[in-house]
């Protein structure tokens, strides 16, 4: 039988095993075996406890903090490698360390293109992932990068609330382009909200580019950390005379207090994607899955077929 023709295989790694079975059973599939030996050190060792000669094999695992997350998909993919497997996708709904895309300051690393450099290094020959901080990011790689959009799930969520005199927020100058792809699919005003930091994390000032009085207002970002940003924004915008604020975020890191924050803040509705798995359910936060968008995509560059038509943005 030609390899060709094998079934792909889906692993996971442990940190996503959740989102990873949502991924298989929408693909039509069960996830592979794999076993992990930890030692007493911390040190551990996954091994794939079935054969994948010749297969083209998925591996699902996204990679935020703490670095073991990354360290076990690096480990997976060199074990995928060695055991002969005839391409190995890194599938990272949630691409970690992706703030660190270029040189903000003197004598700091560039550390998405040094993860970058690892995948590639441990033998991964495709990525997919799913709104990356910054879309140049890409370019890091000299394999080929599925970069899907979470719009594409978002969106139709959107559609179905229903909301009148809609408008579609930036947080910040940097997600401005976000924002206006929502809001050209949606037909809606956009504004913007101009921040100024003291240091990371921590807004010392905003201001408020655009109108929202008597508006229904979404904030839209690709990623939610301590929740400080969006929060202030809500307020702010609150101030104004919005008639409503909620907020879409793709990647639901949430560190520290931040869900008590969001309960606590003028947000109707927090938005978020499955790609890290929540630390604690909340009224506030509504989850749509990822999972049948990556199962598609999956599905079709096993079948060699295009995806294009998976990008609303």
């Amino acid at each position: 039988m030609s390899t060709n023709n094998l079934t792909p295989k889906i692993f996971a790694c442990s940190q996503s095993i959740e989102l990873a079975e949502k991924i298989a059973k929408a693909y039509g599939a069960e996830l592979g075996n794999v076993k992990t030996t930890h030692f007493s050190d911390g040190e551990f060792q996954p091994a794939f406890e079935e054969s994948i000669r010749g297969r083209r094999i998925f591996i699902i695992g996204s990679t935020f903090p703490n670095s073991d997350n990354l360290m076990e998909m690096l480990l997976m993919i060199d074990a995928a490698k060695r055991a002969s497997a005839r391409h190995v996708t890194a599938v990272m709904p949630y691409f970690g360390w992706a703030r660190q895309d270029r040189k903000d300051k003197p004598r700091v690393a560039i550390g998405a293109k040094l993860v970058a450099n690892l995948l590639q290094a441990a033998g991964a020959t495709r990525i997919m992932t799913m709104d990356l901080h910054a879309d140049q990011i890409q370019g890091f790689f000299e394999k080929p990068v599925d970069h899907m959009f979470a719009s594409t799930i978002f969106l139709p969520y959107v559609k179905e609330l229903g909301l009148d005199n809609l408008t579609i927020a930036s947080p910040d100058m940097g997600g401005s382009k976000r924002a206006y792809a929502y809001s050209k699919y949606l037909g809606s005003d956009v504004v913007i909200c101009y921040k100024q930091r003291k240091k990371a994390n921590v807004i010392s000032h905003m201001e408020l580019i655009g109108e929202v009085e008597g508006k229904n207002v979404i904030l839209v970002d690709d990623m939610i950390d301590t929740g400080g940003t969006l929060t202030k924004a809500a307020d702010l915008m609150m101030e104004r005379g919005a008639k409503s604020v909620r907020a879409i975020c793709t990647h639901p890191i949430l560190s520290g207090t931040a869900i008590d924050r969001i309960e606590n803040s003028s947000l109707i509705e927090l938005i978020v994607s499955d790609t890290i798995p929540l630390k604690r359910e909340s009224s506030k936060i509504k989850v749509v899955s990822c999972a049948p968008l990556f199962a598609d995509v999956m599905h079709k560059v096993q079948d060699n077929t295009s995806i294009s038509d998976q990008f609303l943005m």
